[in-house]
């Protein structure tokens, strides 16, 4: 059995001034078909336009607001949603709130960070 705790996870600081814990993703396990990661992002920081290849994802709102768009479509998002993001689709993160948002990341495949391909111009973090 394979455990890890939050608290114990790695952190990786991103450009756009997160941090993320890979909780079980292909660098805590042998998993290849899905990953779990928490991500904090900061009050008025964006994850940047990007989009993966191979790779959907869900993001689900733990605490915080934001404002989230996948394609062409552009929501509010808060505590309880969960937004799909389908293979191929540019999307964007953007806390619009007075505190951190946390975010947990699922992934399938599981993450891989030679999957993320920026959008440049879309959105200037």
């Amino acid at each position: 059995m394979l455990i890890i705790n939050r608290d114990k996870a790695n952190i990786i600081n991103t450009p756009h001034g997160s941090e993320i814990r890979p909780l079980i993703d292909r660098t805590t396990s042998p998993i290849e078909k899905c990953s779990l990661a928490e991500e904090i992002l900061p009050v008025g920081a964006a994850v940047g336009a990007h989009f993966h290849r191979e790779t959907e994802e869900v993001y689900y709102i733990l605490s915080g607001t934001g404002e989230m768009t996948v394609g062409d479509e552009t929501e509010k998002v808060t505590a309880g949603d969960a937004v799909y993001i389908p293979v191929g689709n540019v999307h964007i993160l953007k806390n619009t709130g007075n505190e951190p948002m946390k975010i947990m990341l699922v992934c399938g495949a599981a993450h891989n960070f030679d999957d993320s391909f920026p959008v440049p111009g879309r959105f200037d973090p």
